[in-house]
C-alpha cells in the first residue's frame, strides 16, 4: 500500500516538477519552438507547456524523473487523456484555422538527453 504524501513530499514534487517545466521549455527553445504559456489549467485538468513552431501547435506533458528508469512508467493513458481533453478546450486560445495540433510528452531525468514523444495521444 502506497503510503499518503507529506505536505513536504508535495512541496518537493511541485518544486522539482517546476525544474522541469523550465528545463523542457529551454530545451524546446533550443529545437525551434516559441513557449506560448505554461501551466495553463482548465476544467479538465492542466496542460504544462503550449508551444508553437511554424503552423504546428503542440500541447506538452513534461514529466521530470530521479533516475532514467522512473521513465518508462511515467505517463498512462489516463494521464495523457486528461492533457488531449484539456488540449481541446485551449485550443480556440492558441491555435489558427489551418493550424497542426498535437500532444506530446517531454521526458526528462538527471544524465540523460530529454526524450521528445510527438503525437503521443492519439485518441
Amino acid at each position: 500500500m502506497r503510503r499518503p504524501r507529506s505536505l513536504l513530499d508535495r512541496r518537493d514534487a511541485e518544486a522539482a516538477g517546476r525544474r522541469g517545466e523550465r528545463l523542457a521549455a529551454w530545451w524546446l527553445r533550443l529545437q525551434g519552438w516559441q513557449i506560448l504559456d505554461r501551466r495553463v489549467r482548465t476544467p479538465a485538468g492542466e496542460v504544462d507547456l503550449v508551444v508553437r513552431r511554424g503552423a504546428l501547435v503542440a500541447f506538452v506533458e513534461v514529466k521530470a524523473r530521479r533516475t532514467a528508469a522512473g521513465l518508462d512508467v511515467a505517463i498512462d493513458e489516463r494521464r495523457l487523456a486528461r492533457v488531449a481533453a484539456a488540449a481541446e478546450l485551449l485550443m480556440p486560445r492558441y491555435t489558427l484555422p489551418g493550424d497542426d495540433i498535437r500532444v506530446d510528452v517531454l521526458l526528462l531525468a538527471p544524465g540523460t538527453r530529454p526524450r521528445h514523444i510527438e503525437n503521443a495521444w492519439i485518441g
